[in-house]
């Protein structure tokens, strides 16, 4: 099992920049596929991006693709979201999720563990 703690949201203005952490507990980081989801009020949680165990490979949704970068360090248990460029409708609730599948999934079905979410919120 595994716990998960996201940081770093806040309030930002539109084209700003955000770094969104994700800490793991365990000493068994490594075997999970690690993704980032969010909610905005109203709608379904949707994939935003997510990295494979050794972090070589990625994949993004195509809203956020060119502005947003998934990155792991396996040595610190952390998973990080850098998003620049920001607009108003990245407004949402973000969360970090973990999966043991073997292969990388944007379906949030196929996600064990989610941490509690940190709020995004970007104006105009």
């Amino acid at each position: 099992q595994v716990q998960l703690v996201e940081s770093g949201g806040g309030l930002v203005q539109a084209g700003g920049s955000l770094r969104l952490s994700c800490t793991a507990s365990g000493r068994t980081f490594s075997r999970y596929v690690m993704g980032w989801f969010r909610q905005a009020p109203g709608k379904e949680r949707e994939f935003v991006t997510a990295i494979n165990k050794s972090g070589t490979s990625t994949r993004y949704a195509d809203s956020v693709k060119g502005r947003f970068t998934i990155s792991r360090d396996n040595a610190k248990n952390t998973v990080d979201l850098q998003m620049n460029n920001l607009k108003p409708e990245d407004t949402a609730v973000y969360y970090c999720a973990a999966t043991t599948n073997v292969l990388l999934t944007t379906l949030k079905n196929n996600y064990d563990y989610w941490g509690q979410g940190t709020q995004v919120t970007v104006s105009s």
